[in-house]
């Protein structure tokens, strides 16, 4: 039978036609779609997250071996059913009020993405009331949060505020990342966690809603 350990050390390995190759193996001889993306490329990605975490893995390599992952989505899509990649739950993301960086953003949402996870792009520039209204209209689990200039963490705290205000708070969780931010202001705004890259990111979401 299809060996899904190999499809995730070859996802780690950031070979595309070998993952590719496994995963239509895999398929052919009748392995259930969604085992193979969780026990195979899933963890894949979550190893690739550690090792970016633990700085044995940089940007490059990481987006490279996210690419691996869309591309073998693309193969196993027609099996998944409707519906399948919501599995790891919804976040809604974006870049604060004032602020126009988006590359952790945007790297951020790939890792998330190639891990599962339903995730709802706002852009940059967002309002407290954008995320509010975002949160409610897609149901999200988390909202998440990016800030590069110090002039802009207190859109943060206004949107962890407005979504208190709106009674959301109870049932979404929000956390927070980017160069200025840190855990101490994090629970200083009342904000759920902060994650100081991609990887940690992903780790933190799924310990947000497991």
């Amino acid at each position: 039978m299809a060996d899904l350990a190999a499809l995730t050390q070859a996802l780690v390995a950031g070979d595309q036609a070998e993952v590719i190759n496994l995963v239509q193996r895999a398929l052919t001889q009748g392995l259930n779609a969604h085992a193979i993306l969780n026990e195979g490329l899933i963890r894949g990605m979550d190893q690739v997250g550690a090792k970016m975490e633990e700085g044995e893995m940089f940007i490059p390599e990481v987006l490279q071996r996210a690419h691996i992952m869309s591309s073998a989505l693309e193969v196993l899509k027609p099996h998944l059913g409707e519906g399948s990649a919501a599995f790891n739950g919804k976040v809604v993301f974006g870049t604060v009020k004032g602020d126009l960086h988006d590359i952790g953003k945007n790297l951020v949402i790939l890792m998330m993405r190639s891990s599962g996870f339903n995730v709802v792009d706002l852009g940059v520039d967002v309002t407290a009331q954008a995320f509010v209204e975002a949160a409610k209209k897609h149901g999200a689990d988390i909202v998440a949060l990016s800030a590069l200039l110090t002039t802009t963490m207190a859109v943060m705290d206004k949107t962890v505020a407005a979504l208190k205000a709106e009674g959301l708070k109870d049932r979404v969780k929000v956390i927070i990342g980017g160069a200025p931010v840190s855990q101490k202001f994090a629970d200083q705004i009342g904000a759920d966690g902060y994650a100081a890259d991609a990887g940690s990111a992903c780790k933190l979401a799924k310990s947000l809603l497991s």
